[in-house]
């Protein structure tokens, strides 16, 4: 069965409609977007978010300080690396932290999931191009992907489902497809959450993992 993360929660309202809409995983980015939020704010939101629903940390080469000290604090339970880095900044990573890692890929090419196939990083991400687009790539591309990967770009309530039948994925991952005017839209985040579960054949409502 596929999981659902929401990215880019920014605001109170946000975590309201998160805990009412039941995905598995959050998403706070702390690299430059407008979707950015700083520690303290992660912090608040955090606070409010129901304990059932992990939080992924979203960074683009940021320094290993900075993510360990969120996850020391409780504010992420999950990395997402969306930079540069490397096999041997993951590994690093993972024996200083004992954190999942989820590593992104940008998919422009057949090889380029496959490249990281042995990787120690626990999920990939397969996004298009340097993510945050809003857009999808080839899905083709993700044909024959081994390693548990997370599917992002564009992803929306009304693609989900497709997605889910045709790839499988761990999870979908999706941040502008549920807004409304650039902020989180609690209705599309419902129905985004709705259409994963359906098209994996669960039942509504309630966290599975």
């Amino acid at each position: 069965m596929s999981l659902v993360k929401i990215c880019g929660l920014t605001r109170p309202e946000d975590i309201e409609a998160a805990n009412e809409a039941g995905p598995t995983y959050i998403g706070f980015v702390f690299a430059p977007s407008r979707r950015r939020v700083t520690p303290e704010t992660a912090a608040r939101l955090r606070a409010g978010l129901r304990a059932d629903i992990r939080v992924v940390g979203v960074f683009v080469d940021a320094p290993p300080g900075e993510v360990e000290a969120l996850l020391q604090r409780g504010i992420i339970d999950i990395v997402q690396l969306h930079g540069r880095e490397t096999e041997e900044d993951i590994r690093t990573l993972k024996e200083r932290t004992g954190a999942p890692v989820i590593k992104a890929v940008r998919m422009e090419t057949p090889g380029d999931a496959a490249r990281w196939r042995d990787s120690a990083a626990d999920w990939l991400l397969l996004d298009n191009g340097a993510g945050g687009t809003g857009r999808a790539f080839d899905w083709t591309l993700a044909a024959g992907v081994s390693k548990p990967f997370f599917l992002a770009g564009g992803i929306h309530p009304g693609n989900a489902a497709d997605a889910v039948r045709r790839l499988r994925p761990y999870a979908v991952d999706a941040s502008s497809g549920v807004e409304t005017n650039g902020y989180k839209d609690g209705e599309k985040m419902r129905a985004l959450v709705r259409a994963v579960r359906e098209a994996s054949g669960a039942a509504p409502g309630g966290l599975t993992e």
